[in-house]
């Protein structure tokens, strides 16, 4: 396997794992373990097949084409509508997630350093306006601070897992870690888990750049996409036995959803002081790398859709937009880092869902040749009608 492929099933990888981790033992507590990992294994397969589906989209729309340009080939300007709508909601779901968690780190830190009470509105304004001012420096910039914080946070989770596995009690697995007594028959959480975890493996906005840059080797592509997504799964498999064996499920649920809690609750179970300060860095970079490329992506949408110029003022203007309904949000729900993420599977559910279902099915009916992912109409009825239960599950906690 030559570097070209390693490094692009790290791209993969690296772009699935982030913030969302964090949210994953908030999420899935109160199912209990096994259940949570039954619905990390499920979850993975849709995703997985989704982004086969989007590979086989990409290769028969035309190698180098980017997924707005696919989209209208298709299914034409209202396809691209709902596309670019889905992606913009996206990032803003995902923008004002992180400013809400990313807020709720700083008051920790702020406690922890200085001892000092922040209050979380001014929290979210004083992240808002450093670490956003990133997203206005340009690519170049977030390029290579990315790059050396994600390398570190992968370190770091590394750590912090062999650190915490021991501490794992093995008989809460075989007693209590089927379920939990609040999960038992309820179904309400089942419904709030689901959106955030299928959240948390959506890298499929990587697959068009890899088709590129892999010169469209089908063969070579689906290695790439399995492996690839198989990283997160691994991933998030040892940090929810980590977190949820250390704490316990009923402990992680009474935090209702505080990030910082559970970040607070780790490191008091850590049995040093470099243990601990190597579980708050995992969660700072985990989300820090998860804010930057996020909100980089959605300062370079909101500057196309407006065709801002690129002064001083136009920079400005850009960033207002591309902050202030994300930072309104936040102020709003100051602890809401996972109910603000479970929206996010929403327009995640058109964009990788629906929107390449009703391609394929395009494209198949001009019974187009090349790679074509197994399953025929059947599997696409099926991803489709479980796309509608992600979006319903997400209704149903909102509402």
């Amino acid at each position: 396997m030559n570097l070209k492929i390693l490094g692009s099933i790290a791209i993969v990888g690296g772009t699935a794992i982030g913030a969302g981790m964090l949210a994953l033992p908030l999420a899935t507590a109160a199912l209990g373990v096994i259940p949570a990992f039954l619905l990390l294994v499920l979850v993975w397969g849709i995703s997985a097949y989704t982004s086969l589906l989007m590979l086989e989209i990409n290769l028969r729309a035309g190698v180098g084409d980017n997924v707005h340009a696919i989209t209208g080939k298709t299914l034409g300007k209202v396809g691209q509508f709902i596309q670019g709508a889905s992606f913009l909601s996206l990032l803003i779901a995902l923008t004002a997630a992180y400013l809400s968690g990313g807020s709720s780190l700083l008051v920790l830190k702020a406690q922890a350093l200085f001892g000092m009470q922040l209050d979380s509105q001014l929290a979210v304004i004083l992240f808002t306006v450093f670490l956003g001012g990133f997203a206005a420096f340009g690519v170049a910039w977030i390029d290579k601070a990315s790059r050396v914080l994600f390398s570190l946070m992968i370190g770091m989770l590394v750590l912090v897992v062999v650190f915490l596995l021991p501490e794992v009690d093995l008989s809460w697995f075989a007693t209590q870690g089927r379920t939990t007594p609040a999960g038992d028959g309820n179904l309400t959480f089942w419904m709030a888990a689901i959106p955030v975890v299928f959240t948390s493996f959506g890298f499929h906005v990587c697959i068009a750049t890899l088709v590129r840059y892999l010169d469209g080797d089908a063969v070579t592509l689906r290695k790439v996409l399995l492996i690839g997504s198989s990283i997160p799964l691994i991933c998030y498999l040892l940090w929810l036995s980590a977190t949820l064996g250390t704490l316990g499920g009923e402990t992680v649920t009474g935090f209702n959803g505080s990030l910082s809690a559970l970040i607070s609750a780790l490191q008091a179970i850590a049995n040093s002081a470099i243990v601990s300060k190597c579980i708050g860095l995992f969660a700072d970079l985990a989300l820090i790398t998860s804010f930057l490329g996020v909100t980089m992506s959605l300062f370079d949408f909101i500057a196309e859709l407006t065709r801002a110029r690129s002064t001083v003022f136009g920079r400005l203007q850009t960033w207002l937009i591309t902050f202030v309904p994300p930072l309104l949000c936040a102020l709003y729900y100051p602890d809401g880092f996972v109910t603000v993420l479970g929206f996010a599977a929403m327009p995640l559910v058109f964009m990788i869902i629906f929107l390449p279902v009703a391609m394929a099915l395009g494209q198949r009916k001009q019974q187009m040749t090349g790679y074509q992912v197994s399953g025929g109409k059947p599997a696409l009825m099926l991803t489709a009608l479980l796309g509608v239960i992600i979006i319903a599950a997400q209704l149903a906690v909102a509402l």
